[in-house]
């Protein structure tokens, strides 16, 4: 009898995971490609203040962010659960690039009008719905388990590079010609992510015994179901909502900008990048170090405290360097928090049910900042922009300390009994 191999443990950095071709040129290609919508995301609430000077109409445009995400994301994991998610991803890619083609065509031609970026804007916030957990889904599909928690973690480096270097070239092309190049420059980008997944070659969704892979109400509400009855799961996206529904000061740049830092476009494209800035360095931080955090629970819950804190003194400051590091430090928590509790989701949940589980996370980490952006709107009109930014930051702290003490276990999570939890599953021969 031969003793049984030892499970691979993931390599003592990220960047590991880019020695896998697959995952290294879809990477390389969403790089790109979310720079482009991370750069439409800056321009897109620049050009709204500009059209109409109204924080309400700047709130209405995180609400049709997230409505078609809340109404479409529930089927979004379904239809990723049951069908070829690649495939999937090419025909939501396409329609995104159309969608801001569109909105590129009218705005350089000046036909562009409020009503339109509202319809545009909610039309890829739709194919989001489901192409998100496709991409989420398709991730393990592209590397060896083992690295998964690696390629989540360069994945959340991907988004913070991204956000960061959007919103600045957003700035640059605002200031010098206008939003409609941003939109048009953003509709190309889809280019790389549609190329790339053409070639992808990847095997079929592994379903458990017994399961059935199918569009219906029955398989929506199994995915529910198993989100809720995971309290890691269901207390890390509870934590990530409530933090990113009360501290979603981004939307109210435009208003900082102008009214209270007195900057021009280029500053505001500054301001914007800020918080990517500082995820870009936590994110930089956690894929080379991430494995020598042994709390990583409690880290989480420290990290959201203070992304609550740092949003408080942006609120506060009327000074541009001041506001500009707090911003960062929102970002530099933000992303020590996202790099624990995206491989923790990844990880818990099976493959047949992992674009259901990513359909519900979608609705708490998009849901959180976009309901947030039209809450902080509000506010802004009734009781103006800093009152709207400073409670939000001081029930954001609040929130977090109530989420801390009613899950303990949270807390006490660690990413390595998960590893040790799928090493004994696997050798009794079952998967997680």
């Amino acid at each position: 009898m031969t003793a049984p191999q030892s499970k691979p443990v993931p390599s003592a950095t990220a960047w590991a995971a880019l020695r896998y071709p697959q995952f290294r040129w879809l990477f390389l290609a969403q790089l790109i490609s979310i720079t482009g919508s991370s750069m439409q995301l800056a321009a897109v609430n620049w050009h709204v203040w500009d059209l109409t000077r109204s924080e309400l109409a700047l709130g209405l445009v995180g609400l049709v962010r997230i409505v078609p995400i809340i109404v479409l994301s529930l089927l979004g994991g379904v239809v990723a659960d049951a069908v070829d998610r690649r495939k999937l991803q090419i025909y939501t890619q396409t329609a995104m690039l159309v969608f801001a083609a569109i909105l590129g065509l009218t705005t350089l031609t000046g036909s562009a009008s409020l009503p339109l970026i509202y319809l545009m804007t909610a039309g890829i916030a739709g194919m989001i719905a489901f192409d998100q957990p496709a991409r989420n889904a398709l991730l393990p599909s592209l590397i060896p388990n083992h690295e998964l928690p690696n390629a989540v973690r360069l994945n959340v480096l991907m988004f913070q590079i991204t956000g960061m270097a959007g919103p600045v070239l957003a700035g640059l092309l605002l200031g010098a010609l206008g939003p409609g190049l941003a939109y048009t420059l953003n509709a190309l980008s889809f280019l790389p992510v549609i190329i790339v997944l053409f070639m992808l070659k990847v095997g079929p969704i592994q379903d458990a015994p017994g399961s059935k892979r199918e569009i219906s109400l029955g398989a929506m509400m199994e995915g529910l179901r198993f989100v809720r009855g995971e309290r890691l799961l269901w207390s890390s996206m509870l934590l990530d909502f409530i933090a990113t529904f009360f501290a979603s000061a981004i939307v109210l740049l435009p208003v900082y900008s102008t009214e209270i830092l007195k900057v021009n476009a280029t500053g505001y494209g500054i301001l914007s990048a800020a918080p990517a800035i500082g995820s870009t360095l936590g994110a930089l931080l956690m894929a080379q170090y991430a494995i020598r955090v042994r709390r990583q629970g409690l880290t989480m819950v420290v990290a959201v405290g203070v992304f609550g804190a740092a949003t408080i003194i942006f609120g506060l400051s009327s000074v541009f360097i001041v506001s500009l590091l707090a911003l960062a430090l929102t970002g530099f928590a933000d992303a020590i928090s996202t790099a624990i509790r995206g491989p923790l989701r990844q990880m818990l949940t099976p493959d047949h049910l992992r674009g259901r589980m990513l359909s519900v996370n979608m609705i708490f980490f998009m849901g959180g900042p976009q309901l947030g952006e039209f809450e902080a709107g509000v506010v802004a009109h009734l009781a103006g922009p800093v009152f709207s930014v400073v409670s939000g930051g001081i029930l954001t702290v609040a929130a977090v300390g109530a989420i801390a003490y009613a899950f303990p276990d949270l807390r006490a999570y660690r990413e390595q009994d998960v590893i040790e939890r799928q090493r004994v599953l696997a050798a009794q021969g079952h998967t997680l």
